[in-house]
């Protein structure tokens, strides 16, 4: 794949993650009140909840820290991507960590907190943005496996 086609699908990506990131976020806040929680399945409730932390609540409050440890981050995977656009499947989880990372940081800088929604049993609520980060480190760590000489 050439560099470009690269950045066009992590682009694609990044937009597609973004935009069901914030219309779920959109349609939990209208309907729902921080804290109201409803069942939808035996094992999964949807619950109202403003996060002011990362990685389900760590470091709450400190949003100076935050900003400053998604910018790193973001940072280093743009240069990582810029270097490397041309390997096959990378655009994936640069496009669905970028498209989470700022569906996240979307929240923090309009409202002060992420809004969480989603809640299985024995874990933290979480949203969309959150489900993109995690298949995007899995994706990531998969795809730098797979070009390793063995």
């Amino acid at each position: 794949m050439t560099r470009g086609g690269g950045w066009a699908r992590a682009g694609l990506v990044l937009v597609a993650v973004f935009a069901l990131d914030q219309l779920t976020k959109a349609l939990v806040r209208s309907n729902l009140d921080v804290g109201e929680r409803r069942e939808v399945l035996p094992f999964l409730d949807l619950v109202r909840v403003n996060n002011d932390g990362i990685a389900f609540g760590f470091l709450g409050g400190g949003q100076a820290l935050v900003v400053v440890a998604v910018a790193a981050a973001l940072t280093g995977l743009i240069v990582f991507f810029a270097l490397h656009a041309d390997r096959p499947w990378i655009w994936l989880p640069t496009g669905l960590l970028l498209g989470g990372a700022l569906g996240n940081v979307f929240d923090r800088v309009r409202d002060g907190a992420v809004t969480d929604f989603l809640k299985v049993p024995h874990w933290p609520a979480f949203n969309v943005a959150d489900m993109a980060i995690t298949v995007g480190v899995v994706a990531l760590v998969l795809s730098l496996d797979a070009g390793r000489d063995h």
